[in-house]
């Protein structure tokens, strides 16, 4: 399987630009009140997971009577207790990994609740899976987007695609980053240290069409803000 696209029950700004990331290939898991999002970009979802107490259609009804109409069409339902230690979307990643992609994308993860987003960012700190591992020069092979912002980490090397003029904050995550060395950002690092405590990083600019970024230690959260 090449790509797994995962809606959470965050916010999509755009339903267009979040339009554009799609592929006719692409396998679509709900996460619980994510099916929402698919729903209105008119996909079918290959499986909604989660505790199903926000997958709405229709609330006077039973989640099994609302969700007819996807399972008729082959949708795979996979319920869970409402009590439970993980969130809808840890449970979809985690889903979505035994199906070993070569990508994940996962959209409506950013904004609205503060929390949650923090814990979605945590959440693809640190996925281990052979099939996703990054190639020199690869972009992240797990990533937030919603077509207007993507946000991935950077483990030793990645290429970032967009425009001249985009927005790229590079943020130290769980201590220093050391021996960053940048390449198509207007204020280059060369061999650099980020610290966690400092805001060095945040709101550098693309002067191309793609920037690369290197790194010797650490883990850097990449925030890619497009223009265009």
């Amino acid at each position: 399987m090449s790509r797994i696209l995962i809606f959470a029950n965050g916010d999509l700004p755009d339903l267009d630009k979040a339009h554009a990331l799609l592929r006719e290939d692409d396998f679509i898991i709900g996460a619980d009140g994510g099916t929402r999002h698919a729903l209105a970009l008119g996909l079918t979802p290959n499986i909604i997971i989660g505790d199903l107490d926000s997958a709405t259609f229709d609330s006077s009804t039973s989640s099994e009577h609302r969700l007819r109409p996807l399972t008729e069409k082959g949708t795979q339902i996979i319920r869970f207790p409402k009590d439970k230690n993980e969130t809808d979307l840890e449970l979809a990643i985690q889903n979505a990994l035994t199906l070993n992609p070569e990508e994940i994308i996962i959209l409506a993860a950013l904004g609205e609740r503060l929390d949650q987003t923090l814990a979605n960012i945590a959440l693809v700190s640190n996925v281990q899976q052979p099939a996703l591992s990054l190639s020199k020069g690869s972009t992240s092979n797990v990533r937030l987007d919603d077509g207007i912002e993507e946000v991935f980490f950077c483990h030793d090397e990645c290429t970032i695609k967009g425009t001249s003029g985009d927005i790229i904050s590079l943020i130290p995550w769980q201590g220093e980053v050391i021996g960053i060395i940048t390449t198509g950002l207007k204020w280059t690092l060369q061999n650099e240290t980020l610290y966690p405590q400092k805001t060095r990083g945040i709101s550098n600019e693309m002067t191309s069409e793609i920037a690369t970024i290197q790194i010797k230690s650490g883990l850097l959260l990449i925030v890619h803000r497009r223009t265009d």
